[in-house]
């Protein structure tokens, strides 16, 4: 598991980089945000699937509350109000 852990940091790292080197010596604004939706969407499909659409599990699974899950959810798109 750890492995898998690393393995997502690196991926980031370089992907970050890579962000910084595109934009040619221009300032970055509002990172942090960015790679957190980046990241969170993908995420919440992979793990919604993995439940089979079952939210209860998903966010057991994630250490969220339900609600949390939902609304994360409606944010992303991944659900229909």
């Amino acid at each position: 598991m750890k492995t898998q852990t690393v393995d997502i940091a690196q991926c980031v790292a370089q992907n970050l980089k890579q962000y910084f080197k595109d934009l040619a010596g221009e300032t970055p604004v509002g990172v942090y945000d960015m790679v957190l939706h980046q990241v969170e969407k993908p995420m919440l499909q992979c793990v919604m699937d993995e439940c089979n659409g079952n939210q209860s599990k998903a966010a057991a699974m994630l250490g969220l509350n339900r609600n949390t899950l939902r609304k994360k959810l409606l944010q992303h798109g991944l659900l229909d109000d």
